[in-house]
Formats: C-alpha cells, structure tokens, sequence
C-alpha cells in the first residue's frame, strides 16, 4: 500500500512492435546488450513523422495482452534535434516500473501489445500518440519521444498463488486464488504483528526490489474493506524499502520468498500515522489488515 498518493505511471514507458507500423529510424542507432542501460546516438535533423516501431532483440517469454500488468526496464529521451536529453531512465534507478498495458498512452499500448518478454524495442513516439497536449513537467506538448525499452516481466489479470488461508491476531483469511479476509468485532491489537500463511519458492524480497502483488487491505475498527487488486484482478507493484509504501509492508515483505501469502495487522505508527489516508477513508487511529499474495520480484 502507498504511503503517498501518486499518478499514474504516465511517464513510465514501455514499447514494443506493433502490425503495420513503420521501422523506426535507421539513423537512431542504439548500444547495449539486453538489461544494461543502452546508448542512443541520433541521427541529424528531427524525426520523421509518425509512430515508428523496431526490435533490436527478440526474446522467447509469453506475448503481452491487453490488461497484463508489463514490467520493464526503460530510457526516455526528448528528440529535438538538437540536445535529444535524456527525460528518465530506470536503468539510473536501479529498479523497473510496471505498465498496466491497454491503459497507457495510445503510442504505448500499439507499441506493447504482442511482444514477447525478454524483447529491446525502439520507437519513436510523435506527440499525437504520446503525451499530447498535457504532457508531464520537462516535456513540451510538440515533443517528440524515443524510447528503448527491455521487457523482464508479464503478469496477466487474475494473477494469484495457489496458497493456503490462516489467521493472525483473531484475523482470519481465506485460501485459494481469490482469499477473503475477516476481521473480528475485538479491539485490534497495539503492535505490529506479520505472519506468512503460506510459504513460497521463489527468491526472497530484497529491499529496493520492485514486487508485483495481489493483496486486500481492511480497516480494523470497521472491518471494511478499502482497497483490493483481486477485485479487479489486475495485479500492482511497489518498491519496498524505499519510503513509497507504508512502514508495516516493509517490515512484513522484505525477506518472504515469492510464491508467498502474507497477513499483517498495522497499527497506525506502521501504516499512515497522524495523517491518515483520506482518500481511501482511513483515519489517523486506524488499524490496518492487509492479505499480501507476493507473484514476484525484480
């Protein structure tokens, strides 16, 4: 869960060969083996018009679809002509981004759709098919966008593990790949407590990883339900360890094994504290109960 709201991950891009695009430049040329930050050398001149799509590597994962949640390693430059900067790069970060592909910009999800995990892509975006006329702070609406893209990772909608229920402080939860959580009508308890209800056996978390997740969180207080990836079946990821999600997830994913289910109770000092979350109906002295399913990590 989020400690701060933040937008959608519009400037976080993904690409791939989409039919009956044209071939990206051939003047871009671009360095770098798959997975370590490449080099772009751009030709003179501006771009031609039109969304212009290429391969560089073709990788043997699973196509994507509308609606998988993409996760990918990426730079972004601004090609002007002339200082062609650099807007971003996760590869300077150290940790990918997800994409939930078929909700992007429209450049984004024709380059997306259909390439295999594992693929380099280049394109070439005009803003007609990128940012338009509200693009992010640091770029203008007429600019034109080259992105190069490595795709690690596709997870589709209704993601989950195939895991067992449990309980956890008078919590219980269910099992199977769509769990349920019930909270009893007692005070909640003062401390933090985490408990992994069943046991993975993939790698374990690190901190500063990107994990994809499949969870429910409840209020305590009103046994309500807040928020959950498995009702809409689309799962979501967050970087632990890095001050972007609330104490207790940092305290209960680092060091679990992918594959893994895990329950936590979080009292406020672990969750949002004084502040609270308003805008999912979360007061300052809320208990929070979270059901995590974690798929993956990067």
């Amino acid at each position: 869960m989020l400690r701060r709201a933040v937008p959608l991950l519009l400037s976080l891009v993904v690409l791939a060969a989409c039919t009956g695009e044209e071939a990206a430049d051939p003047g871009l040329k671009v360095g770098g083996a798959f997975g370590v930050r490449p080099t772009v050398v751009f030709p003179e001149g501006r771009p031609s018009a039109g969304l212009r799509i290429d391969q560089l590597a073709a990788g043997r994962g699973e196509p994507l679809r509308s609606g998988d949640l993409a996760i990918a390693h990426y730079t972004a430059h601004v090609w002007d002509g002339r200082e062609n900067r650099l807007v971003d790069s996760s590869f300077t970060r150290g940790a990918p981004v997800a994409f939930p592909v078929g909700r992007l910009l429209p450049g984004l999800d024709k380059a997306l759709l259909g390439r295999r995990v594992g693929s380099r892509v280049i394109a070439a975006i005009p803003p007609g098919e990128g940012f338009g006329a509200n693009p992010p702070q640091g770029i203008a609406p007429g600019d034109d966008l080259v992105y190069v893209i490595d795709i690690l990772g596709a997870h589709p909608e209704g993601a989950s593990v195939k895991a067992r229920g449990g309980s956890l402080a008078g919590v219980r939860a269910g099992g199977g790949t769509r769990p349920r959580l019930s909270v009893p009508e007692s005070a909640p308890p003062a401390r933090f407590a985490a408990k992994v209800l069943s046991k993975g056996k993939g790698p374990r978390a690190r901190t500063g990883q990107l994990l994809v997740l499949q969870y429910q969180g409840a209020v305590w207080e009103r046994r309500r339900v807040f928020d959950s990836t498995w009702s809409t079946g689309l799962p979501k990821a967050f970087t632990i360890g890095d001050g972007s999600v609330i104490k207790g997830w940092d305290r209960a994913l680092a060091g679990v094994r992918v594959g893994s289910r895990v329950l936590m109770v979080v009292p406020p000092a672990q969750g949002y504290g004084p502040s609270g979350q308003p805008a999912f109906g979360i007061g300052p002295d809320d208990t929070l109960v979270f059901l995590v399913d974690v798929l993956a990590a990067y």
